[in-house]
């Protein structure tokens, strides 16, 4: 199974995905930037975007690997990545049906405001990191046009990583 934890960057997906991690027996943090991040480091370059995901390898790599692990280990791998086209959830998702691969996919969503705050205060990035500010707009419009309706929601507003990654690991375990 994979416990695909979706939202928009800076919501908290890594941490929370750590503590799911924690919660439930026998998984493992997949985080499929670093199959993004393999692909970056092609030479000569790929061709240019402001985006891995764009490149029509990353998502069919992506099940693969995803897939493969899971194969080989079993259990549970617990996915924080970050998705807004809905045509490259359509692919992942699709993909990972294909090879018989049940996921769980839980949106952390919080507020507008909570969002900018944490961004504010982040120590990973930086503080107001203009990547993360880049992408509240985009996870705004597919919140609204059609992510929230293909996931379990999980606000984060009020709520810390820990307390966020109980309601997921209870769902999942449920």
């Amino acid at each position: 199974m994979i416990v695909w934890l979706n939202g928009t960057h800076g919501v908290g997906k890594t941490t929370t995905g750590a503590f799911v991690q924690r919660l439930l027996p026998d998984s493992r943090v997949f985080d499929a930037e670093k199959v993004g991040e393999a692909l970056m480091d092609i030479t000569p370059g790929l061709p240019a975007t402001d985006n891995f995901q764009h490149w029509p390898p990353w998502r069919p790599l992506v099940v693969e690997t995803a897939r493969r692990v899971l194969d080989y280990t079993g259990g549970t791998l617990v996915m924080p990545m970050t998705v807004l086209v809905e045509e490259y959830w359509r692919e992942i998702s699709t993909g990972l049906a294909r090879h018989g691969v049940p996921v769980r996919h839980f949106v952390l969503h919080a507020d507008r405001a909570t969002l900018r705050a944490r961004i504010a205060g982040d120590t990973v990035l930086g503080p107001d990191s203009p990547f993360r500010l880049r992408h509240l707009e985009p996870y705004a419009e597919a919140a609204r046009t059609w992510l929230h309706a293909e996931a379990e929601v999980v606000d984060t507003t009020r709520l810390t990583p820990a307390e966020a990654a109980r309601r997921i690991a209870d769902a999942v375990k449920s």
